[in-house]
């Protein structure tokens, strides 16, 4: 034993060095052992500004808003999606992006100051415990929910809590004139990423993703499998407004269609390291037909799936021009809840093609281009598309496909929203709709118990009175529009709003898909009798991407 303490300090340092060594090499920072000890003015620099403000300045100021201006400002020379996520956002992010979050498990309005429950949620805990559509969650243990002016957040914020702690709600059931006491148990509530699947004709599926999370898969794998079951060799995968998410997700769904060994993309990394994600054993749909819905705004792990479809010559991509992000980001924490999602590599479809669009003019004209397809008349004609021709790939059998700007469809289908459309689409956006729904079910619901989502499909009718009492309804709320001329679509929206709130998204879409160009043009192309106008994707090429 050394009876000397001084003789253990030189180890003590001489270890402190060896970990902080390793520890940094295991972090891939590109500074020598040497720099990680040495001051970084950058770094400095920073901090001695923000020290500065803390306790120099002549007025009190909270300088975490500054420091969040701050990387806002530096992600934003970077890239248009290497984004902050605030502390305040980072657990709903994060919940989003899972794919499920603790709480009761009920969608809701605050009506009349009151939390009303829509629709309990599917295999959440309350539907466990007996929660109805309609009830009125009146307290939460001994916090009273009505009367007080109670934000949503406020109300989610109360009703969420840790695994598998209790909660004790106060029901009132207008239906029955009670009120219930619930005791109920906080566990995982899923998020739906599928939103709706179904048979869409003989033999031809449908499936709706919203995102790429983390539960996307196992739904998808559940939705693929139960119309496996019923007997379709076709499918169609629609990734219409998906911004995307988790690449590995889309990895897994692209390996459903493609044979073993087929390439599903590739990324890039800074220093040209090269990362190759391949088909394996597992897809069960590798021989049926397969057509992928996308659009304008389908992005990132969207373009995957449809860039890994098309460039295998495995199906057929119809729509219109996806958003065009190549760009893969990785979340980092920054210690304090907060965290950045930054840009750490680019990734490439089969061909070798970059779909991400140009960003060197900086964020603002990123975002301006995308706009302005609605203006340059792209969505409405394929011929108004523009690529450059110097981005031109081959499929293996032949098939011409282009980099830069996008995921551009086999067959283009133009956008067809009129003024008429588009007033209505206000209409369901303002949520006069929804609130008129609920209202009209809280007096009716007893017509629809115990009927069938098939049932309701084929005997519910929306009747002109039932649309002159909303057109009522929404003008006596202050909505300055003459509705007379929409009656017909306000039909299918207030019977398919019906549907949502009694049954979810999965009827809710059916009830709408009978005037879905895009789905009509997918009916024509398997022979199911349906005309409509579509067009090859023969696109202008030009010397410079858009």
């Amino acid at each position: 034993m050394l009876k000397n303490k001084n003789y253990l300090f030189p180890l003590i340092i001489a270890a402190a060095v060896a970990v902080g060594v390793f520890i940094g090499g295991k972090l891939n920072f590109n500074d020598t052992p040497e720099k990680l000890f040495t001051t970084n003015s950058k770094k400095d620099k920073l901090n001695r500004l923000i020290d500065y403000i803390d306790y120099e300045y002549v007025e009190d100021v909270n300088t975490d808003s500054i420091v969040d201006v701050t990387v806002n400002n530096i992600l934003d020379k970077l890239d248009p999606h290497s984004v902050y996520i605030p502390k305040q956002e980072a657990k709903r992010v994060a919940e989003s992006m899972k794919g499920d979050f603790v709480g009761v498990g009920v969608s809701f309005y605050m009506y009349k100051d009151t939390l009303a429950v829509i629709r309990p949620i599917e295999d959440g805990p309350s539907i466990k415990a007996g929660i109805k559509a309609g009830d009125r969650i009146l307290m939460a243990d001994q916090d009273t929910l009505y009367g007080k002016k109670l934000s949503s957040q406020d109300i989610v914020n109360r009703l969420k809590g840790s695994d598998k702690t209790k909660v004790k709600l106060t029901v009132y059931r207008p239906s029955e004139d009670t009120v219930l006491t619930l005791n109920i148990e906080r566990a995982d509530v899923p998020i739906q990423s599928v939103d709706a699947y179904y048979l869409l004709a003989p033999n031809l599926g449908y499936i709706k993703v919203n995102r790429f999370a983390g539960s996307t898969y196992r739904e998808f794998k559940k939705a693929l499998g139960r119309l496996q079951n019923i007997g379709i060799d076709k499918l169609v995968l629609d990734l219409r407004d998906n911004p995307g998410g988790y690449l590995r997700i889309a990895e897994q769904i692209a390996d459903e269609f493609l044979e073993d060994d087929k390439l599903i993309l590739f990324t890039k990394n800074k220093s040209g390291a090269i990362e190759e994600a391949y088909a394996s054993k597992r897809g069960n749909f590798e021989n049926g037909e397969v057509y992928v819905l996308i659009n304008e705004k389908s992005a990132s792990a969207s373009e995957i799936v449809a860039g890994a479809i098309q460039d295998n010559d495995r199906g057929t991509i119809v729509g219109r021009r996806s958003f065009g992000k190549g760009l893969v980001q990785r979340e980092m924490g920054l210690g304090d809840g907060s965290s950045i999602r930054l840009t750490v590599s680019r990734y490439y479809t089969p061909t070798g093609r970059s779909i991400q669009r140009s960003y060197e003019n900086g964020t603002e004209d990123y975002y301006n281009q995308f706009y302005q397809r609605y203006e340059n008349g792209e969505l409405r004609s394929a011929d108004s598309m523009k690529v450059a021709d110097s981005l031109i790939f081959k499929t293996p059998k032949g098939k011409i496909v282009y980099g830069g700007g996008g995921i551009i469809p086999d067959v283009f289908v133009p956008m067809e929203e009129t003024s008429e459309e588009a007033w209505v689409n206000t209409i369901l956006e303002s949520g006069f709709m929804s609130f008129y729904v609920f209202e009209y079910l809280d007096k009716h619901r007893n017509e629809y118990k115990g009927l069938s989502e098939t049932d309701f499909m084929n005997d519910v009718v929306v009747d002109d009175e039932m649309v002159s009492r909303f057109m009522y309804y929404a003008e006596s709320r202050g909505l300055k529009i003459d509705l007379q001329p929409y009656k017909e679509n306000l039909k299918r929206y207030i019977k398919a709003t019906l549907a949502e709130q009694l049954y979810g998204k999965n009827v809710n879409q059916q009830v709408l898909k009978d005037t879905d160009s895009v789905l009509n043009a997918v009916l024509h192309l398997t022979g199911n009798d349906v005309e409509v106008e579509t067009e090859e994707a023969e696109v202008e090429t030009e010397a410079v991407v858009e």
